[in-house]
């Protein structure tokens, strides 16, 4: 008798970029909240408004002084890496939770869409005092909302500090993988061109 081998098939998960396509401030505000929309959010879920303009002039205060006293020590190139990484950073965070908020919004809608369903007991109305799985998502949903919002601040003042230090526009990191792939090729091409047609 011969054993059959089984595997058994991974659920299927939505891919997501693999480093190699740049984020920049526009992909955050693509997937974040807009102002209009973090302070919809935050007076429907009674929370606390996010102060988008405190946040974004304290982080670009920061970034600056800390350039100032790196300023005498470091070369204007290195200076320019350093803030390159700095400002990388803040941004891979605030995609990080822009990503985060948006799934959150699927999850809530998911959530409610499941309360028109009138064979679910799960789904049906809590006991009086408590909120519902629905509810509960949504409220989460808000949260991470203006987590993202907040963040999304941060790389904004970020952002602008490099661009006052450095004296030109941030560009996204952009891997050489593609580059450094076309060159292979080529000296593959030639490599083969060797042996002849």
């Amino acid at each position: 008798m011969s054993k059959t081998k089984t595997t058994k098939n991974a659920p299927a998960t939505p891919r997501t970029p693999r480093g190699d396509t740049p984020i920049t401030l526009e992909t955050i505000r693509m997937i974040a909240p807009t102002h209009i929309q973090a302070d919809k959010i935050s007076s429907t879920y009674a929370l606390d408004p996010v102060d988008f303009e405190s946040i974004r002039a304290s982080t670009e205060e920061q970034i600056g002084r800390s350039a100032q006293a790196l300023e005498a020590h470091l070369d204007e190139k290195a200076l320019q890496i350093h803030l390159d990484r700095i400002v990388n950073a803040f941004v891979r965070s605030a995609h990080g939770a822009a990503t985060f908020y948006s799934a959150k919004v699927s999850d809530a809608r998911m959530e409610t869409a499941k309360l028109d369903n009138d064979h679910r007991d799960e789904d049906r109305d809590p006991v009086l005092g408590f909120d519902s799985r629905a509810a509960r998502a949504r409220e989460f949903a808000a949260k991470a909302g203006l987590n993202a919002y907040a963040l999304m601040a941060a790389v904004t003042g970020a952002i602008d500090a490099y661009e006052t230090v450095i004296g030109t526009d941030w560009k996204p990191y952009s891997p050489s993988g593609a580059s450094s792939r076309n060159v292979q090729r080529q000296a593959a091409d030639v490599e083969l061109g060797a042996f002849g047609a």
